[in-house]
């Protein structure tokens, strides 16, 4: 009986080493508090509920009406991602500042935390521990060995792929996680940034960017590779948008301070 190849153990591992890496490097540059971990898992698993509880009873209705690729079906998974997951992390966001628990040195560290939970956590450990799971059966000489195998054939059958596809699929798979992590990152960052400035512009310019999932349904018409360099490109785009976003409020607001200084010193 076919084992699948532990290459594709790659990707989840590689993925959580990296989200593991953003927070130390942000922690030793920036010194957040790690609480905010505990305030990034909030913001992004109560957002990953309210997407379940839509979809739910919803997906079967939407996709039978608009098509499985569809600009309908992509604005419903947008739309959710917009108002649950980026609209999440600011009210989370906007709650610890307006307490006192969190600050702007934190916020790095808030974005890092949303891409960690959603990368490192949700698709890495869980995918991780089903192919450790689904390796150790297959080894087996048991009747589930052949239920796992006929199953994996049936629903998963590129975990069968001769070595070259399955480097390619992993290639692809670690550089769509690299994506997202870039893309929660900007929007979990421009979300902290807006509660600490009580800037809400920098939240407006948040909110697009969780649109990115309205792609999701065009992804094999498109084609993966180009469907995944077109979502890397917008991640690299919302890190810049989310740097150049901050750094103006930034210099607009020590200039408003000195203007103030001098006033009062004249």
């Amino acid at each position: 009986m076919q084992n699948i190849d532990l290459i594709f153990i790659l990707q989840p591992v590689v993925v959580m080493v990296v989200c593991t890496l953003l927070l130390v490097y942000w922690h030793r540059r920036r010194r957040f508090a790690l609480i905010v971990l505990g305030y990034s898992f909030v913001a992004y698993f109560v957002a990953i509920a309210l997407k379940y509880a839509v979809q739910l009873p919803t997906i079967d209705a939407v996709t039978e009406y608009s098509g499985q690729q569809s600009v309908g079906l992509g604005v419903y998974y947008g739309v959710q991602t917009v108002l649950f997951e980026v609209g999440m992390a600011y009210l989370v966001a906007s709650y610890a500042i307006r307490n006192r628990k969190l600050g702007m040195k934190d916020a790095e560290g808030y974005g890092a935390g949303l891409a960690f939970w959603e990368n490192a956590v949700l698709l890495g450990v869980l995918p991780l521990i089903n192919y450790v799971a689904y390796y150790a059966i297959l080894s087996s000489n048991t009747s589930l060995a052949q239920t796992v195998y006929d199953l994996l054939q049936q629903d998963s059958p590129g975990l069968f792929a001769p070595v070259s596809q399955a480097l390619g699929s992993v290639a692809l798979g670690t550089l769509e996680r690299f994506s997202s992590v870039m893309i929660h990152f900007a929007w979990g960052y421009l979300c902290m940034m807006a509660a600490a400035y009580s800037k809400r512009r920098l939240f407006i310019i948040a909110l697009p960017m969780g649109f990115v999932d309205f792609l999701v349904p065009f992804a094999s018409a498109i084609g993966n590779v180009i469907f995944e360099a077109i979502v890397f490109a917008i991640g690299v785009v919302a890190v810049l948008v989310a740097w150049q976003a901050v750094a103006r409020v930034r210099v607009d607001a020590e200039k408003k301070f000195l203007r103030a200084a001098k006033r009062e010193s004249s």
